[in-house]
């Protein structure tokens, strides 16, 4: 079994989209509207996994809460780099043993990323 995607209910469509192309990096994959009010991206980047958002503005929800792993090939890079775009870390970089490091930053939706380096 393999991750495919992770699906975050998010409250601005417009802002997250902007926030994983712009500042995250990822592409849009392919858009849905299955019916008026009820909007979903699906957003790709590197490997097979995607990041699925889901607006429903007939039905305001409270943003889904969930962690997203990303794995980077170099921390201090990656870092450097979404700082530069303006995201902002609630927790490291740090190293948490056998060479790994952690990171955290939120999305607009107050979805946590952790991007990990091993």
């Amino acid at each position: 079994m393999k991750v495919k995607y992770a699906t975050i209910a998010v409250s601005d469509m417009e802002e997250s989209v902007k926030f994983y192309t712009e500042v995250m990096g990822f592409n849009v994959d392919h858009t849905l509207n299955p019916y008026p009010g009820f909007n979903i991206t699906f957003l790709a980047n590197e490997g097979d996994a995607m990041v699925e958002l889901i607006e429903n503005k007939n039905e305001p929800q409270t943003p889904g809460i969930f962690l997203i792993g990303m794995e980077v090939e170099d921390m201090d890079k990656t870092a450097a780099e979404l700082i530069d775009k303006g995201a902002e870390f609630t927790r490291g970089p740090l190293e948490v043993g056998d060479g790994a490091k952690l990171a955290f930053l939120k999305d607009p939706n107050g979805v946590e990323i952790e991007l990990i380096q091993h």
